[in-house]
């Protein structure tokens, strides 16, 4: 059974797509059957794994969310994309018009968690990128997963938005989904030679402590230039310090798993 894990964090540019993508990509090159969901309407998770504009038979997420009724096949939904393992569930443009569509839909906030659950067995991880805001594409996403994984900018606003993103966890775990956790927190973006970053650093150790990855990603020029290229920065530049930093990370997030189930 797989592990769906939410990348999000209402604040913008903290690098969840660069996160999923690359997180997502490193654990599908060392065997684990991955697949992406994006539910982001600027669509940069697609267009990253090179799938921008592709769509699958059934059309993208936004259609998968927006019928009448709530879909829960979503075969028809789910494309291949460059990295062997790695699926993908695309979004596109239209995705902005389904917070509002969303609205007057019946079980408009179990959509997703409807249309993903039945695919655990299917795939090792399920990693679900949400947009940049707490609305109902992020809500479905909280309440589809087992646990959310919040990368986090190593400034002093992040933290302000990270104790937003708790307070909207503990709200969906009292009213739709009483087992969602934090997977973990990832620190990104991080220059060790600020004191600002080391004391962000060091007080998001100390309020999540386990929970906090041991892995952190540098500013990495690749990790910017890898998506342009529409691909995951191993393939890009498997030596730079933002390859090896997610491949860090992977093997992390094995070894938590591995830990988990023993």
């Amino acid at each position: 059974m797989s592990r769906i894990v939410a990348v999000a964090n209402q604040k913008g540019g903290v690098g969840k797509t660069t996160t999923t993508i690359n997180l997502a990509a490193s654990l599908a090159l060392a065997g684990r059957r991955v697949l992406l969901v994006d539910v982001d309407p600027q669509s940069n998770l697609t267009s990253g794994v090179g799938q921008k504009g592709k769509t699958a038979p059934g059309g993208t997420i936004y259609n998968a969310l927006t019928t009448d009724v709530p879909l829960t096949d979503a075969a028809a939904f789910i494309i291949p994309t460059c990295v062997d393992l790695l699926s993908l569930i695309p979004a596109d443009r239209n995705l902005t018009g389904a917070e509002i569509e969303l609205v007057t839909l019946p079980h408009r906030e179990e959509r997703l968690r409807a249309l993903i659950a039945p695919l655990r067995d299917q795939y090792d991880h399920i990693f679900i990128d949400c947009p940049p805001s707490l609305g109902l594409l992020t809500l479905n996403a909280l309440v589809a997963a087992d646990a959310v994984l919040i990368p986090l900018h190593c400034e002093y606003f992040a933290l302000e938005g990270l104790a937003d993103l708790v307070g909207t966890m503990r709200r969906v775990r009292a009213a739709l989904n009483p087992a969602l956790d934090i997977d973990g927190v990832l620190l990104t973006m991080v220059d060790e030679r600020t004191n600002l970053g080391q004391q962000v650093a060091n007080d998001v150790r100390q309020f999540f402590k386990e929970k906090v990855f041991r892995t952190v990603i540098p500013r990495n020029v690749r990790l910017g230039e890898a998506p342009s290229h529409g691909m995951p920065v191993i393939l890009y530049d498997v030596k730079s310090r933002g390859a090896e930093a997610y491949l860090a990370l992977a093997r992390e997030v094995m070894e938590r798993a591995a830990a988990t189930a023993a």
